[in-house]
C-alpha cells in the first residue's frame, strides 16, 4: 500500500487554495483534482508534505 501524502495545490490565477489527500502511484500523486473553480487546470502551485 502506498502511503498518503498531502497536498497543497494554490492557483495562480484566482489565488484559491486547496488542501488535499492523495497516494503516490508511479511517481505522481493521484488527489483526483481536475481543474481549479475558475476552470483553470495548468497555472497551479503543487506542493507535497508527508502526513
Amino acid at each position: 500500500m502506498e502511503p498518503r501524502v498531502k497536498v497543497t495545490i494554490r492557483c495562480n490565477i484566482c489565488g484559491e487554495k486547496f488542501v488535499l489527500r492523495g497516494r503516490r502511484d508511479k511517481g505522481m500523486i493521484d488527489t483526483g483534482f481536475k481543474q481549479c473553480i475558475c476552470n483553470n487546470t495548468n497555472d497551479l502551485d503543487i506542493e507535497e508534505h508527508s502526513i
